[in-house]
């Protein structure tokens, strides 16, 4: 079992963040402030924004994905030097390819193609350390090299724990979370997250059920949105 981030995963991705800017954000740093206004927020999907070159979307993007990219490289056998080469190439490639993506209406649609990359990406560096030890020679590396082509055989599935991807969505729901009313956002949790009966909340939030039910319908059409599962309206 790996955690999904923790120590040097942690620093490696909150580097990535600060320091992450797509080549084209620089070319559009004094035209995008409109995009990036609470109204676009509100209009565009995460995806949709990122694809416009919105600067705070990438890096809204790079937190909430970056924690999975850097799970998924630990647990493929990255040390956390390589760790951080990866999740700086795996979102470098994402910047050259997102337009090509395209929301299936499946859970965990944009998770899969983001492991397709990543995969890709670690497999390059554990050839590339292969090439290394190699030059290196002796008994120890030929060890090494064992060791390093185990690692090569990558799951074609994304290799996520439940854990993983519930620190996932914790993360998509604090980024939509400003998005929604106090009170909306706790007749969510009661019910999605408490898992409370929609007509114990209504009654507990004097509501009607049909409210409650268009709440958690809402938001986590919205939070499906936020993680690439569905294009946005």
């Amino acid at each position: 079992m790996y955690p999904a981030e923790t120590g040097s995963n942690a620093k490696s991705v909150r580097g990535v963040t600060a320091i992450f800017v797509p080549p084209f954000e620089l070319c559009y740093a004094t035209s995008m402030g409109a995009s990036s206004s609470t109204s676009s927020r509100t209009r565009l999907s995460l995806l949709s924004r990122a694809r416009e070159h919105d600067g705070e979307a990438w890096r809204e993007l790079v937190a909430l994905y970056g924690p999975l990219v850097a799970y998924w490289c630990k647990r493929s056998g990255l040390s956390s030097h390589a760790t951080a080469d990866c999740i700086q190439e795996v979102f470098a490639s994402v910047s050259k390819s997102l337009y090509t993506f395209q929301p299936r209406r499946e859970s965990g649609a944009f998770r899969g193609w983001l492991w397709t990359i990543t995969s890709n990406r670690i497999n390059d560096l554990h050839r590339r350390e292969m090439r290394q030890t190699q030059a290196r020679g002796g008994s120890t590396a030929l060890r090494s090299i064992e060791q390093i082509a185990d690692n090569l055989e990558m799951p074609i599935e994304e290799p996520s724990s439940t854990i993983a991807i519930q620190e996932l969505m914790a993360r998509a729901m604090e980024q939509v979370r400003a998005e929604f009313e106090p009170r909306t956002w706790l007749i969510f949790l009661r019910s999605v997250v408490d898992q409370v009966s929609t007509a114990a909340v209504a009654s507990e939030f004097k509501v009607q059920p049909a409210t409650v039910r268009q709440i958690r319908s809402r938001i986590l059409r919205r939070l499906r949105e936020q993680l690439g599962d569905i294009a946005e309206d």
